[in-house]
């Protein structure tokens, strides 16, 4: 019986990433799964139906590979981000370039709006230092400024905002953060931690859903643009809670965002009397579909248990290479830690924590290992987010409790050789993100970037894993690098794996989603260190093409 196809795809060099590594030549779409995968470049005309409403793509030779699965990145915070004063570096070398481009913003700003900014990196600028309150209220003394640190995890505000925030001398420090304060022990504006942060950003007005979904829609169009069809946001409900879900869903059940959505949700929203109480993992991502035209997943429940090592708040066993006194911090108490793991166990929940210091990756393995004792669950796949530096033991650990990793790769490229020269020391900054040794040990990983700290573009976190050069040419630990077809797959199908979703995408195999990205040439055939300059030249999902490159029209390839 011929097969009736609503797309074929023909003369490709299809990578299937299956088990057995499989190539081909053409591939079948019909209701969005795959029904037909051929090793010829057009399937045989014996076993398709073409109809005038088929339509058939000829990729003259590119491409075509699963669609990208980032499990780790904060989507929502990055279209947020893209309407901010851009404090990185190299664009900004000094503390007062980025007071020029604040000065500008607060020129064409009322007077008491507030006026907020990211990216900026106190290791590039040419003081070495973070900028501080008397900084920006050199230039903003009546706008209430917040500017957050490239790590995500620091910020600065200026004196308006501490003021309409409360915050004075005699300030006790938060949980889960601190103030910080100059050589004379008075504050200088810095907010270290999320616990700190958040006493300043919870005054700044809570956007309104509909530009939110505006936002998330412009993310969107960036994230199809690298190939991206899968997507995981990484701390729903962090800053601005339910609104952030409700964005969220909306936007997906709108189709203003066409990726495929996973939700990590912030532990805060299912404690009592929160947006999900004690509801079940299961009631929870009942209730996701819903209202997301089943477009949107629950992945899990999210918690940090330390910050980072850029911004000198990851929590590590031996001090920090600059600074002999400096450990970082555990965020939670390890007996609270343990309980409020185990109840989200029992509840159904994978959990996913971030932990980049190895001192907070033996905290959350042993919250992991008290929730297994307690409650025994099989196919939990709970995981750490990032894993920087964990140890050999570590990683044992992990592959004795069947918890996962997600590597924040790119830290080998951006910050690589600063961990050499400053947070960790040469010896410890080789085995960053030791994907080597999981690989050896047959864990479950996958890579990401962690957008918007780095930029979104799987084809540079592969590359990353490949090849681990720094920013300075360095190769960073070659033990760990890893082949090329490892690290496709640590971005397709062990993404789909991590996603519990690996029956439906993640391989182009027969009854998959039609989820694909075509490039303009093969990861696995040019020479490794090229790969992250491959163009991405189309995105389908659902066997429609929801991006295509300003070079060339899908229907004429």
């Amino acid at each position: 019986m011929l097969q009736k196809s609503d797309l074929i795809i023909t003369n490709a060099n299809v990578i299937t990433l299956d088990n057995n590594n499989r190539r081909a030549g053409s591939v079948a779409v019909t209701n969005g799964r795959i029904t037909g995968i051929w090793s010829e470049k057009e399937p045989p005309r014996c076993e398709v139906e073409y109809s005038i409403d088929t339509e058939v793509i000829n990729l003259k030779g590119r491409t075509l590979i699963p669609g990208f699965i980032d499990t780790h990145n904060h989507i929502l915070m990055y279209g947020q981000m893209k309407q901010q004063i851009d404090c990185s570096s190299p664009v900004n070398e000094s503390i007062s370039d980025i007071q020029s481009r604040l000065k500008t913003v607060v020129e064409q700003t009322p007077k008491n709006q507030w006026i907020l900014g990211y990216g900026y990196d106190d290791t590039l600028l040419k003081e070495k230092r973070h900028p501080t309150k008397d900084d920006l209220d050199t230039v903003a003394p009546h706008h209430p400024v917040f500017l957050r640190h490239i790590s995500g995890h620091l910020a600065v505000v200026n004196s308006a905002a501490m003021h309409l925030a409360n915050i004075d001398e005699y300030i006790s420090e938060p949980s889960g953060g601190h103030f910080g304060r100059d050589s004379s022990g008075k504050l200088n504006g810095v907010l270290y931690e999320p616990g700190a942060m958040n006493t300043v950003f919870s005054k700044i007005p809570v956007p309104s859903t509909q530009m939110l979904v505006s936002q998330l829609g412009e993310a969107a169009r960036d994230y199809l643009s690298q190939g991206i069809t899968t997507n995981t946001d990484a701390a729903v409900g962090m800053f601005n809670g339910e609104v952030e879900l409700e964005a969220h869903l909306t936007a997906v059940a709108n189709g203003v965002n066409p990726l495929r959505m996973r939700l990590m949700v912030m532990h805060d929203l299912l404690k009592p009397v929160s947006l999900f109480g004690s509801l079940s993992a299961k009631e929870v991502n009942i209730e996701i579909l819903k209202r997301s035209n089943g477009r949107a997943y629950l992945d899990g429940a999210k918690l940090f248990q330390d910050g980072s090592i850029q911004g000198l708040t990851g929590a590590l066993r031996k001090p920090y290479h600059c600074n002999a006194d400096l450990y970082g911090d555990l965020i939670h108490n390890q007996e609270r830690f343990n309980s409020e793991i185990l109840d989200l166990h029992k509840r159904g929940f994978r959990i996913a924590i971030h932990g980049n210091g190895d001192r907070a990756i033996k905290s959350i393995l042993d919250a992991y290992e008290y929730a297994l004792e307690n409650f025994p669950r099989d196919d939990h796949r709970h995981r750490i987010e990032h894993v920087q530096t964990a140890t050999l033991d570590d990683l044992n650990r992990m592959k004795e409790l069947g918890v996962a990793a997600s590597f924040f790769i790119n830290h080998v490229y951006y910050w690589g050789d600063r961990h050499k020269k400053l947070f960790l020391g040469p010896h410890r900054a080789e085995r960053i993100n030791p994907i080597a040794d999981a690989i050896h040990r047959k864990l479950l990983f996958t890579l990401h970037s962690d957008c918007p700290i780095t930029p979104i573009s799987p084809l540079f976190s592969i590359w990353a894993a490949v090849n681990r050069l720094t920013k300075e040419g360095d190769i960073l630990g070659p033990d760990q690098q890893c082949d090329v077809e490892t690290a496709l797959k640590s971005m397709t199908i062990y993404g789909a794996q991590l996603n519990f979703d690996e029956q439906h995408s993640g391989s182009i195999e027969l009854g998959k989603h039609a989820d694909f990205a075509v490039l303009e040439e093969d990861p696995t055939a040019i020479n490794k260190e090229g790969i992250k300059d491959i163009p991405v030249t189309a995105t389908i999902i659902g066997g429609n093409v929801v991006y295509e490159s300003d070079l060339t029209s899908i229907a004429s390839l």
